[in-house]
């Protein structure tokens, strides 16, 4: 009978308990959240925070900067139980081994980061433009 009323759409309630007396001391009190705590940061914000960590950790390569090399590399790895990058590899090449082994190195030298489960897939900037104005700045 109940896979019945289930299948129906039907629902059975349980009689509800009996109602607690207002108490005065909770007049006018407002929810700060689930326990008062905090929301945690939402993973967009945790991966925002992952890319600039990343590029304030990358080193353009100085030789790669005098043969005027540019490009994308993208990266994919894990963040461990400790909060380090491990497994880094590259997915695309930008072209040049050079760059390509820079950015991975910057996901290493990162330090700790924001936890995110699964691996992360990152493209990393190498631009010319873009050093000269980090170094003027």
């Amino acid at each position: 009978m109940k896979r019945l009323l289930l299948a129906l759409g039907w629902l059975a309630v349980a009689s509800p308990a009996a109602a607690e007396p207002p108490n005065p001391y909770l007049d006018n009190a407002t929810t700060l959240g689930v326990d008062g705590a905090p929301a945690p940061p939402s993973v967009a914000d945790r991966i925002a925070v992952i890319r600039d960590r990343l590029q304030a950790a990358l080193v353009y390569p100085r030789a790669a900067q005098r043969r005027g090399l540019e490009g994308v590399s993208h990266i994919q790895f894990a963040i461990g139980p400790d909060g380090h990058a491990r497994d880094v590899r590259t997915l695309a090449s930008s072209g040049h081994d050079v760059l390509d082994r820079a950015a991975e190195r910057c996901a290493v030298d990162a330090g700790q980061l924001p936890r995110v489960l699964g691996r992360l897939e990152v493209p990393i900037r190498f631009s010319l433009e873009e050093e000269r104005r980090r170094r003027r700045d």
